[in-house]
């Protein structure tokens, strides 16, 4: 199992169009425990072609325990707070190691591919070892600078159908989705390190100097999503179609808003006022329904009610009185 996760990493990486399905876990300019649950919705559209092979010889409850031991082993080296491990080094996949991986310093790129073995690795020449004189930079080599998290999903996809729409040339264009995502014609197959930017000094992530106020909202907002996401995950058998869809689209569009805010997008604050004026509109007018499919107490639907209200309100207030031109909130 271990093996054939280092080679679908190895893919995900060296494989332009496979990329795309992993950049998103590596977008994160921290790193940290977090940053471990940080995935893409597309991957697993990739990663079962190369399980796939699996289900010849191995009984499907083996190989889910261990590719869920697998995926939870690679939980705890997402961090900072553990320095070396001695002679575990040559054997496990480690903090320390995986740090490599993440990093976007140029000796970082396209190493350590490992799931819980680094064997791979050295067995088959990815491997790079920590240098502990040079600071690492973590994300992606074209950081994306943004909390939107659909672009943070897909935006990736759309700079490749941007890529392969612009090369000329059939094999060229084939080339674009099979190689890897520093390829270009007359490069080597995964591109040329010497045209890796290096890190500047000090290394400065996105951070836009959003308000304590903003930040306070969107922690009040996300927490107003448990209780419908909770219910959607627990009723997922038996809610409707529609009633999902709906529910995802509340937590997207949730997510997608608070990005914009975090982003300063000039059309954050009417996004969330349209936001905020939709949802309340849906709690208000389906709440009976709301409670008896999704099994909510009724002070709890009210709740978000008002939560949803108040927030059209000061939103509405917040256009209307050109705070925005102000800045007054960011």
């Amino acid at each position: 199992m271990d093996f054939a996760y280092y080679w679908f990493h190895r893919l995900a990486h060296e494989v332009n169009i496979f990329w795309i399905s992993h950049q998103t876990h590596h977008s994160s300019e921290d790193y940290n425990l977090a940053t471990a649950l940080r995935q893409s919705s597309l991957q697993g559209f990739v990663s079962m072609f190369i399980y796939l092979p699996n289900a010849l010889f191995i009984p499907p409850s083996v190989h889910l325990v261990h590719s869920q031991v697998n995926i939870l082993f690679q939980f705890w080296i997402h961090t900072e707070l553990i320095d070396n491990l001695g002679p575990l080094e040559y054997i496990l996949n480690t903090p320390s190691h995986h740090r490599v991986h993440h990093g976007r310093n140029p000796y970082c790129i396209d190493k350590n591919y490992a799931g819980a073995l680094i064997i791979w690795d050295r067995m088959f020449g990815t491997f790079a070892a920590e240098r502990k004189e040079e600071d690492l930079a973590y994300g992606l080599v074209h950081p994306l600078n943004s909390f939107d998290p659909i672009y943070v999903q897909l935006g990736s996809l759309q700079s490749l159908c941007v890529r392969f729409w612009n090369t000329e040339g059939f094999w060229n264009k084939i080339s674009v989705l099979v190689k890897g995502p520093g390829w270009s014609p007359g490069k080597p197959r995964c591109g040329d390190f010497n045209d890796l930017p290096q890190v500047e000094k000090p290394i400065i992530k996105h951070d836009p100097d959003v308000s304590s106020w903003i930040s306070a909202y969107a922690l009040v907002h996300y927490v107003g999503l448990v209780p419908l996401y909770d219910k959607l995950m627990l009723l997922r058998h038996t809610l409707s179609a529609p009633s999902q869809a709906l529910d995802v689209t509340i937590q997207m569009s949730t997510a997608m808003c608070m990005g914009f805010l975090f982003d300063k997008k000039p059309y954050a604050y009417f996004s969330e006022l349209v936001r905020c004026l939709l949802i309340a509109t849906f709690f208000v007018t389906q709440q009976t329904d709301l409670e008896e499919s999704h099994e909510l107490p009724g002070i709890v639907v009210q709740g978000l009610q008002l939560l949803y209200l108040l927030s059209a309100f000061i939103w509405f207030l917040v256009l209307v009185m050109g705070d925005r031109d102000k800045g007054k909130l960011d």
